[in-house]
């Protein structure tokens, strides 16, 4: 598929398909990873790898789970 650069201040960006969006699992406000390859003139865009809510989730889950065991630890 072929985008066009659009100027955005004094950066470019490149506008992502609704379909590709959704293809994807991202929406509007997601971070995502910017990876450049300058050997190969390539830029890769994706899902970054754990979105910060995912992460807050996990650790409340494992701290739920482990509570008695991190409050042992906090006691050394």
């Amino acid at each position: 598929m072929i985008q066009k650069l659009l100027k955005v201040g004094s950066s470019a960006a490149v506008t992502i398909p609704k379909k590709s969006l959704k293809e994807l699992g991202l929406e509007i406000g997601d971070e995502v990873t910017v990876d450049v390859d300058i050997a190969n003139e390539r830029v890769t865009i994706g899902p970054s790898k754990k979105r910060p809510a995912e992460i807050i989730d996990w650790a409340n889950s494992f701290i739920e789970k482990y509570r008695l065991a991190l409050k042992a630890l906090a006691k050394k």
